[in-house]
């Protein structure tokens, strides 16, 4: 099935857009409804030249839009669809949504699905969107993940209205729970998991449902045990707070006495409470009631939550006035990679990635570091839309999409992997203005030193020539880009030891033919680097249910180093003008390394590393160039 999914997903990726239909289509498709509307055209024109001026101002039939120029509208997924019917169920004069993040990792790239969401509907309509960082859960949280999932968030481009704790509303949240004691909607269980289990069905889910003994418990002793919970009376597991909804004949797993309070296994420090508390709410106790003291209009989740929208909805009708609209949306997938954070911990601490901001990895934080735009990735989002159906993507659909948006908005610069110097024996000197885009002029222009000894990449020579290689050989002739003349191979030496090539020596061919490629190359005094090219991490589609486990289904080449590579000094004001803005006008406020982005010409696209350093240039590639396997250039 994952086959299939990116099978269509890499075909939907080659796709172009019908304007006139709307449609997406093959390029030979949309060619030939193009042709066909052209005939159609003519034949119209030549019968009304009796009544029509051939003056007129008639515009030709518009070009179909390429891949690289359309421009997504961020606001589509908000105006049609899902998310437009989910505010005509309650138009509301101001929206308030919120995005709250369990503080127990760092954000993945579903969390950035989740965040644009959120924040973009409530923007659309005018409204604003709270930050709630759902801390109920002590013993996994951690402050540094707090600070992450905020500066994530404004990297991202929002700006939350306010930033909320579920631990502001504890007091307000045990109080409501004694009220639902009271009111005979909620006990004191001492059932473990075993024969909790046993009354959900058992292991099979066929056996008769039933309700535990503790349920006819009366509100005194209830009130009693649950004060007992908060007192540290009890141990960890041996008692809990359930509430006592229909569990013998409700057929949703999410009416059947779920959980309201629990005691903690480690008994951690709260983060924020230190050891006031001992007993903390659950999610589906907490969550409900924070979107109503919050005012939350639309409270916006993925379809995993469907079935709790009726305990969430039956919790609040007890307890508060106001009441929330819970909706759910398909959430997104990634195949050939893992999100979730018990995955990426086993390959953390077994050494496979170098942490949470790993390039490889698709945390929102390895993300950034590998240089990916927050802009490209919110256009990812964007075109992807929003529907109640799971969005299963490939990896190359992603890369395409971040392709795409790299091609228009970052600058173009030199760069050799694996350098071999060329001697220009003719060769004379000169400064050649060569632009960072050619199809954006207002991106402008830098100086390079055509030097007699320029470097090309290893891989651009062979000793021996043959009818389908179109580069450097001895004899023959081959472009260097933006050089006046292209150069021809003379001679060449070689290491005694390695038998590498040592050297190449070349004349330039003024009068030749016109090279049929052009090879990218750096002139003396260029920037040593170290360049990582990482490749997917995982061999497969579906790493988490791999044969052997997770670990054995790692790609064992997924990062290749190069450790002299060579950058043209060009870089410098690269790096001095990042981030290059992504599209006119606008403004960006990113910081960090990874905003220092370019395309190595006939390379990749490339940023700068954190482990960069005033001495040390480091590149992680972004996303390769788009590949033609119908040329050996």
């Amino acid at each position: 099935m994952a086959d299939a999914v990116d099978k269509v997903a890499d075909n939907v990726a080659k796709l172009v857009l019908d304007e006139e239909t709307g449609d997406m289509v093959t390029k030979n498709e949309l060619k030939k409804r193009i042709q066909k509307r052209a005939r159609k055209a003519a034949a119209a024109a030549n019968r009304s030249n009796a009544q029509q001026d051939k003056s007129s101002s008639a515009q030709p039939a518009a070009k179909p839009a390429k891949p690289e120029e359309r421009v997504i509208d961020p606001d589509a997924m908000f105006k049609q669809g899902f998310l437009n019917e989910v505010y005509k169920l309650r138009p509301s004069k101001e929206v308030v949504t919120r995005f709250p993040p369990e503080p127990n990792g760092y954000l993945h790239l579903g969390h950035a699905k989740a965040i644009a969401v959120n924040f973009g509907f409530a923007r659309y309509h005018g409204g604003r969107t709270i930050l709630r960082f759902d801390d109920t859960n002590p013993d996994a949280e951690k402050g540094e993940y707090f600070v992450a999932i905020e500066e994530t968030i404004r990297w991202l481009g929002f700006t939350p209205s306010e930033i909320t704790y579920a631990s502001d509303n504890y007091q307000r949240m045990y109080d409501l729970a004694e009220k639902l004691i009271k009111m005979e909607k909620a006990y004191v269980c001492h059932c473990d998991d075993v024969e909790t289990k046993k009354q959900r069905g058992g292991e099979d889910g066929l056996s008769p449902r039933y309700r535990c003994e503790h349920a006819n418990q009366d509100v005194e002793t209830n009130l009693r045990k649950f004060r007992g919970m908060r007192d540290g009376e009890y141990e960890p597991r041996s008692a809990w707070l359930r509430m006592k909804q229909d569990i013998v004949n409700n057929p949703n797993p999410q009416m059947w006495d779920i959980a309201a309070y629990r005691i903690p296994k480690d008994q951690e420090p709260h983060y924020r409470t230190g050891t006031k508390w001992r007993i903390y709410p659950t999610y589906d106790f907490a969550h409900c009631l924070c979107d109503s003291f919050e005012g939350i209009t639309h409270s916006l989740c993925t379809t995993e939550f469907i079935m709790s929208r009726e305990s969430y909805e039956w919790l609040n009708k007890l307890l508060v006035d106001f009441q929330p609209m819970q909706r759910e949306y398909g959430r997104l997938n990634l195949s050939g990679t893992i999100m979730s954070k018990r995955g990426l911990r086993t390959l953390i601490e077994s050494n496979v990635v170098r942490g949470w901001d790993d390039p490889r990895l698709y945390t929102i934080k390895g993300i950034r570091r590998r240089g990916i735009p927050p802009g490209a990735l919110l256009s990812f989002i964007y075109e992807l839309g929003v529907t109640t159906s799971i969005t299963q993507v490939s990896i190359k659909r992603f890369e395409q999409s971040i392709r795409v948006y790299l091609e228009r908005t970052v600058p173009r610069l030199m760069l050799v992997l694996d350098p071999v110097p060329v001697v220009i024996e003719d060769g004379e000197e000169q400064d050649l203005d060569i632009p960072f885009s050619p199809k954006d002029p207002k991106l402008g222009s830098h100086t390079v030193r055509l030097t007699k000894t320029v470097y090309i990449d290893r891989s651009d020579f062979r000793e021996v020539d043959s009818k389908d290689y179109f580069r450097l050989a001895p004899g023959k002739t081959v472009g260097l880009l933006n050089v006046p003349h292209p150069i021809k191979a003379v001679s060449f030496t070689k290491d005694e030891t390695t038998g590498a090539i040592k050297e190449i020596r070349a004349v330039y061919d003024k009068e030749g033919k016109k090279p049929k490629t052009y090879i990218q190359w750096v002139p003396e005094g260029s920037l040593p680097a170290e360049v990582r090219i990482h490749e997917a991490l995982f061999k497969s589609d579906s790493p988490g249910s791999a044969p052997g486990g997770l670990l054995s289904d790692v790609n064992p080449n997924s990062e290749t180093i190069w450790p002299n590579a060579l950058i043209e000094t060009g870089f410098h004001e690269v790096k001095q003008r990042a981030p290059w803005p992504a599209a006119e006008g606008e403004k960006t406020g990113e910081v960090g390394p990874e905003t220092v982005r370019f395309q190595a010409m006939r390379v990749a696209y490339f940023a700068l590393d954190s482990d960069s350093t005033d001495d040390k240039i480091v590149l992680n590639r972004i996303v390769a160039l788009k590949e033609d396997s119908g040329k050996n250039a």
